[in-house]
This record gives C-alpha cells, structure tokens and sequence, in this order.
C-alpha cells in the first residue's frame, strides 16, 4: 500500500535524531544528551500490599490552596521554590505522541497539549515564559513511573492513566485530559471493534494500561509489546501488526500521521490522565492543581486543545471534572 512519504520521512527523522529535548539552549540540550546516557530508571519492587489495591476515588487529587502565589514567587521551604533555585524544571515527556508530545525535527523542539500544559506550570513557578525554565527528559511508558519516584524528574506528563495501583507509587494532579482507548486499523481492515481482534495481532506499548486491558477485553488476541508508541505505527505501516490499541488521542496523532489509517470500535476502557508526582511533594500537587484550576477558569486549557486537537477532534469539549481530597 502507498503511504505517504512525508510523513514517514517525519517519523523517521524522530526516530534517529535527539530523543529528548529541553529548551533552545545548548546547555539543555546537553543535559538532556547525558540524561538520555544514563540508565533507564529501574521499575521499584511492587509489595503484596499493592497489589491489589483499594481506591474510593481513583481520580480525587489535593485541593488546590486557598491562595496561589504569585508568579515567581514561591514559598520558602516548598518545592516549588527548590526547583525556582535550581533554574529548571525537569519535566519526564515522550517524543514520539503527535499533537501531545512530539519531537519536530524541523526545529528541534518537543511540542503539543502537554508540553503547553508543562510549560504554563513552568511560566507560574518562574513567572515568565522563558523556555529554558523547562527541561524535558525522554521517557518510555515503562519509566515514567520509575522516573518520578526515583527523582530524575519533577513530574512526568505523558498520557499516564491514573489507576489504583500507580496511585500507590506516586501522587497524581487532578484529570487534564480525558481518553478511550480504541483502536487503530489500515483503511482497507475489516476489523470493527475489539469483537474482531482473535488471532490478530495488536501492538501497545510495554507497561500500558492499554496491553493489560487488551489481554482483559480480547483474551484470544495476539498482544505485540513495544517500548515506544511510534514503533506500533511502524509496525502496523509494515505489516507486522493488524491493528494498534491505544488511548484515542494517541491515535489521533498516529492518524493524523498516516492517512491510510482509521479508528475503529467503542472505547475498550476509559483513561482519565493525571500528571506524576512524588509523594514527597504534596505541597507541589497542590500548587500544580492550582495551575489546572486557573487554566480551566480562565479559557487556557481550551485555548490550548483548539490549538492542537481542533482540527481532529471537535467540537472542543469542556475540560475534565475535578474532585479534591484534603
């Protein structure tokens, strides 16, 4: 089948050039280069305790304080003003989510809805827009959590779903985007829903809640583990795969890529996303959750979706309900 050469050319370039990206500077770009070098985080030992976990309201998150700071002008003794000290940022991103989170080979930038989320917490910690305020770590989907809890980022925003059991890792901000995980099928597939997928083989991303919920929902599929998701489109361009499960807008992004594709099915699972922090930070939660509320109340998260989801997804919805705790 003929695909679309500049788009694979697009994907190709990501592929080999720099996995991860931070600001503009050759400083960023440096530290992101031995970031990148070191070895990936290590997934922690999970306790008998954990395993099965119990949650009342997996998506409840701390309320946000009374009053935010100002920007710039972080409390003492807060993370907050620890990371304002540092200089940076650190934020865990993927590269390869188009329209989300994806390295531009054109310019050498990470772009899309969550990096304009990250980048409105940066502007309200900093109190500018500059962005060497922000450097962003590379991440699979099996290291974000390692990531967070071990310290080599601040926060990790790369369409993690909250779940019960990540919620005895890490801490999560309120819901910032709300998913379905769906499918993803060649133009000319007959496959229509998850109904269709006995003996197929269906690629998603090692350490997803999308390869768990596809052994759950469609037992007698063939599952086709990968470590990045650019690599299912990859596969599925090849052959190699007759189908990709995945969050919708993840595969918005890969349908926007490749023309010759199509989403296909109701939704398999529902994927509130929360943006990963420590437990050792509360008071960053908080301060992260006020940043959400203020970007709800004063139209940025809609600016934001319109921007890069409004050609593939309308109309522009409402964003996420919130519930707090504490």
């Amino acid at each position: 089948m003929r695909r679309a050469t500049a788009t694979a050319l697009i994907i190709a370039l990501s592929a080999t050039m720099l996995d991860g990206c931070g600001s503009s500077s050759d400083q960023a770009q440096r530290m992101t280069l031995a970031a990148l070098g070191t070895p990936s985080p290590s997934p922690p030992r999970t306790s008998a305790s954990s395993v099965t976990p119990r949650c009342t309201n997996v998506t409840a998150s701390l309320r946000p304080p009374a009053v935010m700071p100002a920007p710039g002008a972080m409390a003492a003794g807060s993370f907050m003003a620890a990371i304002k000290k540092r200089g940076y940022l650190t934020a865990g991103v993927d590269q390869n989510t188009f329209l989300f989170a994806y390295f531009n080979p054109l310019d050498a930038h990470v772009e899309g809805f969550e990096i304009d989320i990250l980048r409105q917490i940066a502007s309200a910690i900093f109190g500018n827009n500059n962005p060497n305020d922000i450097h962003f770590a590379a991440v699979t989907t099996a290291e974000r959590i390692p990531a967070v809890q071990q310290g080599s980022v601040d926060i990790v925003a790369d369409a993690v779903t909250i779940t019960c059991q990540r919620r005895q890792q890490v801490d999560f901000s309120t819901v910032y985007y709300g998913a379905q995980q769906k499918l993803l099928v060649p133009s000319n597939s007959s496959i229509g829903s998850d109904k269709d997928l006995a003996g197929k083989r269906v690629c998603a991303t090692i350490g997803s809640t999308s390869i768990q919920t596809l052994r759950s929902v469609a037992p007698r599929a063939i599952p086709v583990g990968v470590q990045q998701r650019t690599d299912c489109l990859v596969r599925l361009q090849q052959g190699s795969v007759d189908a990709i499960t995945s969050d919708d807008s993840i595969l918005l992004g890969f349908k926007a890529q490749d023309p010759y594709t199509k989403i296909v099915g109701g939704s398999m699972a529902s994927e509130p996303y929360g943006i990963a922090i420590s437990k050792a930070h509360p008071d960053f939660v908080r301060f992260v959750n006020g940043v959400l509320a203020q970007m709800r109340a004063d139209g940025a998260w809609q600016a934001i979706y319109a921007h890069w989801l409004g050609n593939v997804a309308s109309p522009i919805p409402a964003p996420p309900q919130v519930q707090y705790v504490g």
